[in-house]
């Protein structure tokens, strides 16, 4: 008897002492729903990484340690109800500086279609996008960095976080820096939330483009070209965005010189721009702390100010319509107009500097009564305290004279703008409080 225990004790012993020997990279465990595969950083990180995001099942986890990670091309998935996630931001460096031609642009590509949480990790120095994901419906990107390690360049990946043609996309507690595009970005999307995040040191902080229901609450953008951007573009499957609103956010200093590749529509971003709305509709800005910005803290423009054709594009629709400007704080912005639209404004208005909102006017002749908007899709502009404002008439200058418009045109009285429209109501995403 004595003797078969010792046996079964050494036994039970050996075998502990075995899985104890077990590196991090070959453990697998479980989690509530499905396995969880442990990746450790070394030579063979990118094959185990790679074999693990293709063999994986609906609700496993792949789940990086803590550590600098060297890959030399794209991480890529495709297996619906997957969570990517590191030891935190600070922690977990997935770094893609030794990226080659021809070996994918992207960071991580997801092309999950259903339930797909990154967490927890850094993606760094990406040739391309840092994280891009495409038509995935209930994504999280939560507690995620992606930078590039020189700083703000042109040669800079477009996107840090980059949903495209998604739904229910929440994005929180994320950091995005020195993307040449946006910091984070979601485009002909549906249903989302952006909160408590930072972006900094983009051209766009954030941008939501050809979107239909998004929240974008309580973020700081600071220090980037163009803080916030609201926009609808041509070209794209999603024609326009709407019922997007951006609420308890701090707008601060968006100051940095325009380092966007020359030809990308965020290349028209002037400097110093903190929240700009471009062809977009059913949009309310309001409880924002909105300062510092040099060009304006906030403007209201149709997509004919980027002077680019769009009339091929027989489904778009290039006019600002329903926007609702209320209770924002706005201080100390417009002290250094710049890039050529500021520099337009300037010259046309005469001044050094311009107002906190700047509007350029342009109204769809199909849709106005009277040479106004109907009440329902008018602009409205109110209770945003001491702040300022033009309408410089976009539509009335001569572009080959741009400082020659018709006397009596532009416009820095407020009340044709006051009022309002019916709020929008919150973004709900099944599961999310």
């Amino acid at each position: 008897m004595h003797t078969s225990r010792l046996h079964l004790v050494l036994v039970v012993c050996g075998a502990l002492a075995l899985a104890g020997c077990v590196k991090p990279s070959e453990q697998a465990g479980e989690s509530e729903s499905g396995n969880v595969t442990k990746i450790a950083p070394g030579d063979d990180a990118q094959k185990k990484a790679q074999t693990a995001m293709i063999n994986a099942k609906a609700g496993d986890v792949i789940e990086f340690g803590e550590g600098t990670f060297e890959f030399g091309s794209t991480l890529s998935c495709s297996v619906d109800e997957i969570t990517i996630r590191g030891q935190g931001e600070d922690k977990t460096i997935l770094s893609f500086a030794s990226q080659k031609q021809g070996t994918g642009g992207e960071g991580l590509s997801i092309t999950s279609k259903k339930k797909c949480t990154i967490e927890d990790l850094a993606v760094v120095d990406a040739k391309g996008d840092a994280i891009k994901i495409t038509g995935c419906d209930g994504l999280t990107l939560r507690g995620v960095r992606t930078s590039w390690s020189g700083g703000p360049k042109t040669e800079n990946g477009a996107y840090g976080l980059y949903p495209v043609l998604c739904k229910n996309v929440l994005i929180e507690k994320c950091i995005a820096t020195d993307a040449s595009d946006a910091g984070i970005y979601v485009g002909q999307s549906e249903n989302i939330i952006v909160r408590h995040n930072r972006a900094e040191h983009n051209v766009a902080g954030i941008e939501i483009e050809n979107s239909v229901n998004a929240d974008v609450y309580e973020n700081v953008a600071t220090h980037n070209t163009g803080g916030i951007l609201v926009f609808s573009l041509p070209g794209l499957e999603l024609k326009v965005g709407r019922n997007c609103r951006v609420y308890d956010n701090e707008v601060v200093e968006n100051n940095h010189e325009n380092f966007a590749p020359p030809g990308n529509t965020v290349a028209n971003v002037p400097p110093g721009t903190g929240v700009m709305i471009l062809a977009n509709r059913q949009v309310e800005v309001f409880n924002n702390e909105i300062a510092n910005n040099q060009n304006c803290g906030l403007s209201i423009c149709s997509y004919l100010v980027t002077t680019r054709p769009f009339e091929k594009d027989k489904g778009y629709d290039p006019y600002c319509e329903a926007i609702f400007i209320h209770d924002n704080n706005f201080k100390d912005n417009g002290g250094q107009p710049g890039g050529k639209l500021g520099e337009l404004i300037a010259g046309l208005i005469g001044a050094e500097t311009l107002p906190d909102i700047v509007y350029d006017g342009v109204i769809d002749p199909e849709k106005a009564v009277d040479g106004k908007l109907p009440p329902e899709i008018a602009i409205r502009i109110r209770d945003n305290g001491d702040a300022d404002f033009v309408n410089f008439d976009f539509a009335g200058i001569d572009l080959s004279d741009p400082t020659a418009p018709k006397p009596g045109e532009i416009s820095t009285d407020l009340k044709p703008y006051e009022g309002e429209i019916p709020k929008l109501e919150p973004v709900k995403i099944a599961g999310v409080n």
